[in-house]
């Protein structure tokens, strides 16, 4: 009981260290917690049928030993009574054992089950980690091109165990599109569940509520021969549905007008099964949405030969630092222009334990600054939970700190906290941009690759005006964990895909010399597929940079 108690305590203490609720699903490092909470759950439960069992096994002993005595004194009930002592022990057992029996049936064994749900409860996912976990699946499966078939028997890349989705998981990850008129991935996993549901398999969900909802997503999605077709599967499966007859004339009406209009003989359903592809995905507010999600399959990348023959490596001191001269580091370039470079060996497998360990009781759902208002708030684009580290917090991360600017250069004193992300369910950050643009310039040229710039050109307060230490000139860039897939640091504007390496850093600047942004420079990190991503990052500004990166004679130095 004391140990139940101490592991309660313990998961209460981290559980209250949680900043924010209803967002576990954007942390793979906390939702680990959870894990640890299920195991004292399945502990508790398992507790309670032992005492459910010992209950009965009592109970069972009382009905037998009554059992015999009422079949010898029903037998012959005056020459039982006749004997005193059965007199006696009859009025005894009438007035206290079987009041002892109902007491033991009226105990319950579940009552510690229940209390310990009760403390656990407040702290689980709640409807909206659900929805946000299932939203992860659809987003990864549209980036990685991946069918609902491959998530339903858990075929993911480099993943060997197998974690499988039943009909009754299909159908709710389609209700839950269905809900957000997603009717696009409702018809992608309804279709997934009914297949596996006419293939034998169990489920809770009738196969008439999977066509119910199937049918009018494929009428949603402008198919008519195929609403028609599945409108009357379901009619043939549940005669008396509420709605399938009024939906088949509804649908059969709407196609006769539409042959009528334009002049066409009838056209059956394809017999074709609906798979990935068969309809085309609806437009997002994204312009590069394509670019960006082929290179996160490491599709559409633009390097060549001509370009990595201008790429080396190197041994970097820091322009001599003296911190750097016995042990320089090892620098990579990762693009030529704009210049991306990855240093090897930043961070030690300790210092990111503990840079983990200070972060993880004060991970928070990352925000995003509102391009219009300039207050930050939470956005579908940017899943991940974020912790802002200061050097007092621990001395790694004085020593983290000074390590940046012995390798850039630049003046870290002026530069953000150090702020640690950790990705959760499908983890990412859409494109966008480390630094603050000005206000729109209608005569800013939009030919060539620039049109992904002007099409996402907002207006945007200036967004550190509060800091007073200018705009965010550099990212250093740290990677903290290794991805088993997906993951990448991807730049749209000009082909380049970065993978994650445990213990790396890369480091390019957001401002060209003059001040002006470098549009190039907008990036994504792409949903995690397997794995669980960590970096730390930290954004450096121009105050105290004057001397170290003087401004240059052109816009564009």
């Amino acid at each position: 009981m004391m140990k139940s108690l101490c592991f309660i305590s313990w998961t209460l203490l981290c559980f209250c260290c949680w900043t924010t609720q209803a967002e576990v699903f954007t942390s793979i490092g906390q939702m680990t917690d959870l894990i640890h909470t299920e195991k004292e759950l399945v502990q508790s439960l398992r507790e309670y049928i032992k005492a459910e069992e010992s209950k009965l096994a009592e109970v069972k002993s009382w009905a037998k030993k009554l059992d015999a005595l009422t079949r010898v004194s029903t037998s012959d009930p005056e020459g039982y009574l006749a004997h005193p002592v059965n007199a006696y022990k009859l009025m005894k057992r009438l007035n206290t054992e079987w009041s002892e029996l109902e007491s033991l049936v009226l105990q319950n064994p579940s009552d510690g089950f229940i209390s310990n749900m009760s403390i656990h409860r407040q702290y689980f996912p709640d409807e909206e980690d659900e929805t946000g976990a299932a939203k992860a699946l659809m987003r990864l499966q549209d980036t990685y091109q991946l069918d609902s078939e491959t998530f339903s028997r858990g075929k993911l890349p480099g993943m060997h165990s197998s974690a499988l989705l039943t009909v009754d998981d299909c159908y709710d990850m389609g209700k839950t599109a269905y809900n957000d008129a997603d009717y696009y991935h409702a018809v992608l996993w309804m279709q997934q569940s009914l297949k596996q549901l006419d293939s034998g398999e169990e489920a809770v969900v009738s196969k008439a509520d999977i066509l119910d909802y199937l049918s009018y997503s494929v009428y949603q999605m402008g198919d008519l021969p195929r609403a028609i077709e599945l409108t009357r599967r379901l009619v043939a499966n549940d005669a008396k549905h509420q709605r399938a007859g009024g939906n088949l004339r509804y649908f059969e009406r709407l196609l006769a007008q539409q042959r009528n209009e334009l002049n066409q003989d009838y056209q059956p359903a394809s017999e074709e099964p609906i798979q990935l592809g068969t309809y085309t995905r609806p437009k997002d507010h994204l312009p590069e949405r394509e670019i960006y999600e082929a290179l996160c399959r490491g599709e559409g990348l633009q390097m060549n030969e001509a370009k990595r023959s201008r790429l080396f490596c190197r041994y970097h001191d820091g322009k001599q630092n003296p911190r750097l001269l016995l042990k320089p580091m090892k620098e990579e370039d990762e693009w030529d222009s704009p210049h991306i470079v990855r240093y090897l060996n930043v961070l030690s497998d300790q210092e990111i334990a503990k840079i983990k360990e200070l972060s993880k009781p004060r991970l928070a759902r990352a925000t995003v600054r509102d391009p219009k208002t300039g207050v930050l708030t939470t956005a579908n684009y940017r899943v991940s939970k974020s912790a802002w580290l200061e050097e007092e917090d621990d001395p790694v991360i004085s020593r983290v700190n000074q390590r940046i600017e012995d390798i850039t250069g630049l003046e870290v004193d002026t530069a953000e906290l150090l702020q640690v992300a950790n990705y959760g369910v499908g983890g990412q950050y859409e494109p966008h941009y480390d630094f603050s643009r000005r206000p729109f310039d209608s005569q800013l040229k939009v030919d060539g690759n620039r049109l992904a710039t002007f099409l996402n050109y907002k207006d945007e307060p200036d967004a550190f005006k509060r800091l007073g230490t200018g705009n965010r000139v550099a990212t250093f860039l740290n990677y903290m964990s290794d991805v088993e897939a997906g993951g990448a640091t991807v730049f749209p504007d000009f082909g380049a895909a970065i993978v994650p390496r445990k213990g790396t850093a890369v480091f390019w600047y957001n401002l060209f010399k003059s001040g002006e942004g470098d549009y190039r420079t907008r990036h994504a990190a792409c949903p995690v597929l397997v794995g669980s991503k960590w970096v730390s990052n930290k954004w450096i500004h121009e105050r105290g940079q004057e001397f170290r990166r003087p401004c240059g004679l052109r816009e564009v130095d």
